[in-house]
């Protein structure tokens, strides 16, 4: 039993010595062909991975599959060093990262923490507890990454829920799918819509207008569908008490100054200033400070995250530069993805299959570069199809598994019961409005 990982890892290795000798020896007759077919391989393993969420045989997650396909492509030789440097979106890692750094101040400063005991307090139905969530979610997911304010609001959700003794389920799933609903409408609510944003040189308003009639409509449809479901849990009203969160700590100066800094960012994004130098800039003034030490903000930042994008960047580029793309386009004529409905549906079973960040990598070689209904619609359809499964975002598995911990299970059964024909309802609706926009 000790011998077997060990002999799994030195098979692993031996292949991988044996092809990289016949590349760098020319034992292939066509290196071209040859590139095309290596560079499937790392993209196929690539994307179970990501399905998956790890390796069905090393203990490899989608962080660790980004470095191994990112050096592959490299030691290949079907991209030079210089070549995968270049083919990294550093403005996308930048803003990323920088975003981090903002929420990371807010989480310290116990902002979240502090809504919950602002709003909850005035508040004694489930009813409206639910309408609450949904929308707190979708709101606080459209101005900071949705993956964070999920890590960071269903702890308070729970503990509401715990003390109130209420079902938390149908409140928890309103965290979940209200947040991917909410950050659909920006360029800052998710990853993805970062790099959209990046690659489209779309102005940030301009999509804001087009997205937030369908966020709005997709957290109303939310609300409506989680409320006939749980009918039931939701007829109790309640009454907290306001003492039982009074030994909150607060430090509302933080607080304060972090939210005019990331106000400052999203309205000079909107202005059409670069949200490159916008959200570094405010990321900086955040460090310097008395308060708090760097090392606690730094813990905040999910470089698991970083490391994905650059790693998917160089394999996504590596695939191109091998001419893989061009067997791709035989399969799906680039004319036909021109539709929005095909390129929509699309954008939804591949955002699924293996998550929306690689399939925006993947899908972006089929817009045109003046063809910006075809980026909004699909910063906005690879976003909502996180409701379709539970496995359809990050979002969705990082609430399920902070519930987990408190003892609180939700089934799939359950969330596709409201995901599913949400996703399919909210998607039909998208795409008939990205017709008429367009």
């Amino acid at each position: 039993m000790i011998l077997k990982p060990f002999v799994q890892e030195i098979m692993a290795g031996a292949v991988l010595v044996m092809l990289l000798a016949a590349f760098t020896t020319g034992q292939f007759s066509n290196l071209h062909d040859a590139q095309e077919l290596v560079a499937g391989f790392i993209l196929l393993v690539t994307l179970v991975v990501f399905t998956l969420g790890k390796s069905p045989i090393f203990r490899v997650d989608r962080a660790g599959m980004a470095i191994v396909g990112a050096s592959l492509m490299t030691g290949f030789g079907i991209m030079t060093i210089s070549e995968a440097v270049d083919a990294i979106d550093a403005e996308t890692i930048v803003v990323l990262f920088s975003l981090m750094v903002v929420v990371g101040n807010l989480k310290l400063a116990g902002f979240f923490m502090y809504l919950g005991k602002l709003v909850f307090t005035h508040i004694h139905s489930c009813k409206m507890l639910l309408l609450s969530v949904i929308f707190l979610s979708g709101i606080l997911s459209s101005i900071v990454i949705n993956d964070i304010v999920c890590l960071l609001f269903t702890p308070v959700v729970i503990m509401i829920c715990l003390k109130v003794k209420v079902n938390p389920v149908p409140y928890l799933l309103g965290v979940a799918m209200a947040s991917n609903i909410g950050s659909a409408c920006t360029f800052i609510g998710n990853p993805q819509n970062v790099l959209i944003g990046s690659l489209s040189g779309i102005p940030a308003l301009d999509y804001f207008v087009i997205a937030a009639p369908l966020s709005l409509t997709g957290l109303i449809l939310l609300y409506i569908f989680i409320r006939f479901t749980y009918k039931r849990d939701l007829a109790k009203t309640f009454t907290i008490e306001t003492n039982e969160t009074s030994s909150l700590v607060i430090h509302k100066y933080l607080i304060i100054k972090t939210l005019v800094v990331l106000a400052l960012i999203i309205i000079f994004y909107l202005l059409g200033l670069n949200l490159t130098l916008t959200a570094s800039f405010g990321a900086a003034f955040l460090l310097v400070n008395t308060r708090i030490k760097p090392e606690r903000i730094y813990e905040n930042i999910d470089f698991n995250l970083l490391i994905i994008f650059i790693g998917l960047f160089i394999i996504i580029a590596g695939v191109e530069k091998s001419g893989l793309l061009s067997l791709i386009y035989n399969f799906l004529p680039p004319q036909y993805m021109e539709e929005i409905p095909l390129f929509g549906v699309m954008a939804i079973v591949l955002s699924n299959i293996v998550s929306n960040v690689p399939a925006v990598l993947l899908l972006r070689y089929y817009i045109p570069v003046d063809e910006q209904v075809l980026w909004q619609a699909l910063a906005l359809l690879s976003t909502i199809a996180g409701n379709l499964t539970v496995f359809g975002s990050i979002a969705n598995l990082i609430v399920l598994e902070i519930a987990k911990k408190q003892g609180i299970k939700i089934t799939s059964r359950q969330y596709m019961k409201i995901g599913f024909p949400l996703t399919v309802l909210l998607s039909a609706i998208s795409i008939i409005w990205f017709e008429f926009v367009r």
